[in-house]
């Protein structure tokens, strides 16, 4: 009965098309919102670290890769939430949400070994 319902609206069974629960959108949203979260921690943590050079570098990446988290997440909400550009809008929020990962292992690193 389905299949004949769907070839009477002129669709296809859904072949090649995902449900809404398996884009990628749904899990880099609330990902990013807590790697938000987590940058805002390491700046609390950081504060416990002697004021240096070292110190203000890893506190301006990390409050940038926040910011970097905040555009991964607006683009995957975007992404949810419009019916156009889905693809596009997705792998741009994953591009920008590895970056993202990228600047905070850099700035564990700089954290790690250079603040006293």
């Amino acid at each position: 009965m389905r299949r004949t319902r769907l070839k009477s609206l002129g669709r296809r069974p859904e072949s090649g098309a995902q449900a809404p629960d398996s884009r990628l959108s749904t899990h880099i949203l609330p990902t990013s919102a807590t790697m938000v979260g987590v940058c805002m921690t390491v700046l609390a943590i950081s504060l416990l670290a002697p004021a240096g050079y070292w110190r203000m570098l890893v506190d301006k990446l990390v409050a940038i890769d926040s910011l970097v988290f905040l555009a991964s997440g607006l683009l995957s909400f975007m992404s949810m939430r419009t019916g156009r550009r889905v693809a596009e809008l997705e792998r741009r929020a994953e591009t920008i949400f590895l970056t993202g990962l990228a600047l905070l292992a850099l700035s564990a690193v700089a954290l790690t070994c250079f603040v006293d």
